[in-house]
């Protein structure tokens, strides 16, 4: 196993625990999602990695090695796009991929061959002289992506590397993920766009309050609701729905966005309400497929946080 995570923990001071008792592996070739909301403990996860955090307890081994008795090794074998920009005044992407890419160990040769490469992946060549600070955010998030990649470590962390990327670039950005794990590499992908990682990862686990409550394949996590379908509504501007037909099992609000959630045997008349509700100008547009990653995840998350408050409450 490249990356094995066993019972970490961080607790912060205060008595405020970011990670409790995480466990997680990545093994070589594989792209490893890391599910959570803002504030899941994610980013502390990343930091305790990359050797920038101790851990209060448990264990992180990179390719066998200790990575929290040894930080400076665990530095030398992750390479990482961080979530925050990187600030690339005064330098172009072509210098700052290249700059990296040899600072962390590659000749001049193979770094301006892969350099060039990725940049004709993500279809981003017109702006490779130009000056950072003229860059838009999306181009300036495909570059970090460059820097992370063009000498990868062991393990490559990638945490939220779609931020402000345009939808086509998207697609090419994933395409070069998969590609870094077909090298080789530990991907552990770190994301929130639950609906993107279902489509780009081998495993993932689903951190919540700083514990994982899943972890599995796609496939595996939505075993679960695999006879559900998704009714998603986008409303009018405007409008409100307040009551639902019995047959749905239950509503996420997303914005001007409903999900509802319903059974196959009720798939004619859902489609049925969806359209009236349209004639009546009350939504936009309706579409009915089956249930995604996004449905395990609400479904998980709202769980965690009930089993929380009665946790709390028994306490």
């Amino acid at each position: 196993m490249l990356l094995s995570i066993t019972d970490l923990t961080k607790v912060y001071r205060g008595g405020v625990s970011a990670n409790d008792g995480v466990s997680l592996s990545v093994e070589e070739g594989q792209v490893f999602g890391l599910l959570g909301h803002n504030g899941a403990g994610k980013t502390t996860l990343v930091n305790q990695v990359i050797g920038l955090l101790a851990p209060t307890g448990g264990s992180i081994q990179i390719d066998g090695r200790d990575a929290v008795a040894d930080p400076a090794y665990a530095r030398r074998a992750c390479s990482i796009q961080p979530q925050a920009q990187v600030p690339l005044n005064g330098l172009t992407p072509r210098q700052a991929v290249e700059l990296v890419g040899q600072l962390r160990g590659g000749s001049p040769a193979r770094v301006r061959e892969r350099t060039a490469r990725f940049v004709e992946a993500l279809d981003i060549g017109e702006w490779l002289d130009r000056g950072g600070e003229k860059l838009s955010a999306g181009v300036k998030r495909l570059t970090s992506f460059c820097m992370a990649a063009v000498t990868p470590g062991r393990v490559v962390i990638l945490d939220e590397p779609t931020n402000d990327v345009d939808p086509v670039r998207r697609r090419l950005l994933w395409g070069q993920v998969r590609v870094l794990a077909d090298e080789g590499a530990a991907v552990l992908l770190v994301t929130h766009n639950v609906l993107e990682a279902e489509r780009a990862v081998d495993r993932l686990a689903i951190l919540d309050h700083g514990r994982v409550i899943a972890e599995g394949t796609p496939a595996e996590l939505k075993a679960g609701i695999a006879e559900d379908l998704r009714l998603e509504l986008v409303l009018e501007p405007g409008a409100e729905l307040v009551s639902f037909p019995p047959f749905v099992h239950r509503t996420v609000p997303r914005g001007s966005r409903v999900i509802a959630s319903i059974g196959p045997d009720d798939a004619g008349a859902a489609v049925l309400w969806a359209s009236q509700l349209r004639r009546d100008g009350r939504i936009e547009e309706f579409g009915l497929v089956p249930a995604t990653l996004e449905d395990v995840y609400v479904q998980l998350v709202g769980k965690a946080d009930v089993r929380e408050a009665t946790d709390g409450h028994a306490a």
